[in-house]
């Protein structure tokens, strides 16, 4: 008995990309497999976007590895109002505001840099690729103090039901140059699990998107942690000598990686 299934000529391809191409047909739909596939895909992205972040979890293994914390929610007080209100997630409670003040006061010198650990769209991505990413950061960071540019980092906040802009009302108020947002993407089929960061110069209420600059598709099989840890220096290094992020700053990070601008990539590939 002859195959069912009709491969497709362009199968080869597949070894070059994790898009759905090629994958044959029977009669006049989908083969089994990569019908219950993407369902399963379907599934994971639609779980990544509600399941909660486990923040206390999070700052242990935060604090574990020796950065110190601090927790914040969003107006929005749960899951089904972050989704329908937007606006909700780009302002902190006041009680979170109360907080975040509070600590912003007891430091007088304002940190370079805060960190910003937000759930966004996929709390999995948050939990999953933030800490490595902050690693491999840190021993940037670190270098840089030893060759005598040091920077003075913040608590790392921990962020609940947040949009992207809930890093600037937090940098505001806790007087920092810089705010880094740390937060999960919208889920595709392919990566549920996708970290986006967002920096930001001077954060403060109101700021507007073509005032950051974003590195996308944190995780292994996308941009590694390495990777991502090279351009967020990079940014960092030039966002504070100039002054500014967004339009005016151009990530050129890659001209820095061995092999110049044809190497796109830190990490295995």
């Amino acid at each position: 008995m002859s195959d069912a299934v009709e491969k497709n000529p362009w199968a080869e391809l597949k070894a070059f990309t994790n898009a759905r191409i090629a994958l044959g047909r029977a009669g006049n739909g989908l083969p089994t497999a990569p019908l219950l596939a993407f369902n399963l895909a379907h599934a994971q992205a639609r779980d990544a976007v509600h399941q909660p972040l486990d923040v206390d979890a999070l700052r242990s293994e935060l604090e574990a590895a020796g950065f110190a914390t601090l927790a914040a929610a969003s107006a929005a007080p749960d899951r089904e109002h972050y989704l329908r209100r937007p606006d909700l997630g780009r302002r902190l409670s006041d009680e979170s505001r109360a907080v975040l003040a509070e600590a912003g006061k007891a430091n007088n010198a304002g940190p370079d840099i805060v960190f910003v650990i937000g759930d966004g769209l996929s709390a999995l991505a948050a939990a999953k690729q933030a800490m490595p990413l902050l690693q491999a950061v840190r021993e940037r960071l670190n270098a840089d103090a030893a060759a005598g540019h040091g920077w003075h980092v913040g608590p790392v906040v921990v962020a609940r039901q947040a949009r992207v802009a809930l890093g600037d009302e937090i940098g505001e108020l806790l007087g920092a140059k810089l705010v880094a947002m740390l937060i999960g993407e919208r889920p595709g089929l392919s990566s549920p699990d996708s970290l986006g960061v967002y920096l930001t110069w001077a954060p403060k209420v109101g700021c507007y998107d073509a005032m950051r600059n974003c590195i996308s598709n944190v995780r292994p099989e996308g941009l590694p942690y390495d990777g991502a840890a090279h351009k967020l220096h990079y940014l960092l290094t030039h966002a504070r000598r100039l002054g500014l992020t967004g339009v005016g700053l151009k990530d050129d990070s890659d001209a820095l990686l061995p092999g110049g601008q044809d190497a796109r990539r830190i990490g295995p590939t």
